[in-house]
């Protein structure tokens, strides 16, 4: 073991290859020396801003080196980094700042949280602000994610993991000091803890502003990228691509390809096994609360199609029937997972409460069955959570903010099928007694709602929505559109 506090890592690294990069992005790099100097000098100036130990930071930056270096310059105070969308509507960011009521909101407009200290995007420390290491400081949680919720509000998920790494352990099969792409916004659960294991491994990592199939194939060959993270709907544009261009790239370095976030079709599967071999292919299925997870290689999955995984040797994981039976191999039901260290090891909610049962198993929303082998299969979802190219969407929350104008008297938010994205989010509103266009609720919702949720089509009907009891059947109005 080699265990290191987050606010030391860069230092150890930079001690060991000062000029080697350690962050990419686009037409920008940073050696080691110059991230540990320069999230030194970040920290000083952060402190000055009023963050101390234990503190949570709000940022919201996009994907680049000036993300790496508030996590790390937070990490270095003993604070914990709370990423969001950089671009999240004021609305929406309000309700996250408030839940987690940070000492410092990082990458966005001062006037839009004016009862908390604001530094925007491309803030530089002061000339005095000194580069040289500071105390040693270790964080009790390492990271504070956040996460829609089938409420309508969002939670966050607030890992019990402190702020230090065994740099030895095999993390993602990552090599130390290897090559890293991470394709995806990084304050997203998966992306930024991919991201970070990989540096905290020593790895060079390489972040592309948003994803592009043929982008994607180019950084595999000229930075001769061993492991990268990618979600399904990635996988098939690079699959849609013209052959000739998908096989133009040199990816013989490539060792392991992640994917995880959303289903992924068993054709798509089986074309990347062909293409890349077995064992590079590599599933995870699991939460952000990390109360346990599956993983499968490509060579287990040819043996187990459609699985996601052996539960990992850190959880338990029973499927259970509508009346709170645990069910046998192979009927259907849902998935509850109970970490070995016990309930509420993991994580802690703010803002939500967990769905759990007698003996600290906790559900994450899915249906699934396991095989006499013991091996997991994903059959539903058993909310209404709609995945969309691999980012979770509430419709809860998007109806309320649909009913917010004027007018709109009930909606329904569905998710439809997407060869692309998986699914897409499709809205019907209920507004029998005034005259809405498209271009108008599309607009209200653009000041409410992060680009991504937005519905990408609309349709307008004249009756209630809802029954008496509020209920809104949404199986069933999928199920007539499908029709």
């Amino acid at each position: 073991m080699n265990v290191i506090s987050l606010s030391r890592l860069l230092h150890y690294w930079a001690e060991r290859q000062p000029d080697a990069i350690a962050v990419k992005h686009e037409d920008q790099s940073v050696t080691w020396t110059e991230l540990e100097q320069a999230t030194n000098r970040l920290a000083r100036a952060y402190a000055e801003h009023g963050v101390k130990a234990n503190d949570f930071v709000t940022i919201g930056l996009p994907n680049g080196v000036e993300f790496f270096e508030a996590c790390f310059a937070v990490w270095k105070l003993g604070a914990t980094p709370q990423p969001v969308s950089a671009k999240l509507p004021a609305f929406e960011r309000a309700q996250i700042v408030d839940l987690a009521s940070p000492s410092l909101v990082v990458g966005a407009p001062a006037e839009e949280h004016p009862e908390f200290k604001v530094l925007q995007a491309g803030f530089k420390p002061g000339d005095h602000h000194e580069h040289h290491p500071l105390p040693e400081m270790i964080a009790d949680t390492y990271k504070a994610m956040t996460s829609g919720g089938s409420t309508g509000r969002p939670k966050l998920i607030v890992a019990t993991t402190p702020a230090k790494f065994d740099i030895d352990e095999d993390r993602f099969r990552f090599k130390q000091q290897g090559s890293v792409l991470i394709p995806g916004p990084l304050y997203h659960n998966g992306p930024f803890i991919w991201a970070m294991v990989a540096l905290f491994r020593g790895n060079q990592v390489t972040v592309t502003t948003r994803f592009d199939a043929e982008q994607t194939l180019r950084i595999f060959e000229e930075e001769r990228v061993d492991s990268v993270y990618m979600v399904p709907t990635m996988m098939q544009r690079i699959w849609n691509l013209p052959e000739e261009t998908r096989l133009r790239y040199d990816l013989s370095s490539l060792e392991n390809l992640w994917h995880l976030a959303a289903p992924c079709p068993a054709w798509l599967k089986e074309a990347y096994i062909e293409w890349l071999g077995a064992e590079a292919i590599m599933e995870l299925y699991g939460g952000t609360e990390a109360t346990g997870s599956t993983i499968i290689t490509g060579k287990e999955w040819l043996e187990h199609k459609g699985s996601v995984g052996r539960p990992s040797e850190t959880c338990e994981i029973i499927i259970v029937g509508e009346n709170g039976e645990q069910l046998p191999l192979g009927e259907v039901g849902e998935i509850f997972i109970r970490p070995k260290t016990g309930p509420g090891s993991t994580y802690r909610y703010i803002g939500a409460e967990a769905k759990a049962m007698d003996g600290g198993f906790e559900s994450l929303g899915d249906l699934g069955y396991f095989d006499e082998d013991g091996y997991l299969y994903l059959s539903d979802r058993l909310t209404d959570m709609i995945l969309c190219g691999g980012a979770n969407i509430y419709p809860a929350e998007l109806e309320a903010a649909i009913d917010a104008l004027e007018g709109v008297r009930s909606s329904a938010v569905i998710g439809l099928p997407d060869e692309d994205l998986g699914n897409v989010v499709h809205a019907i509103v209920d507004a029998p007694d005034v005259e809405i266009t498209e271009e108008q609720l599309l607009d209200h919702l653009a000041e409410r709602l992060v680009r991504y949720k937005i519905p990408r089509t609309v349709e307008f009907v004249d009756e209630p929505l809802r029954d008496d009891a509020g209920k809104v059947r949404r199986k069933t109005l999928r199920e007539e559109r499908l029709k």
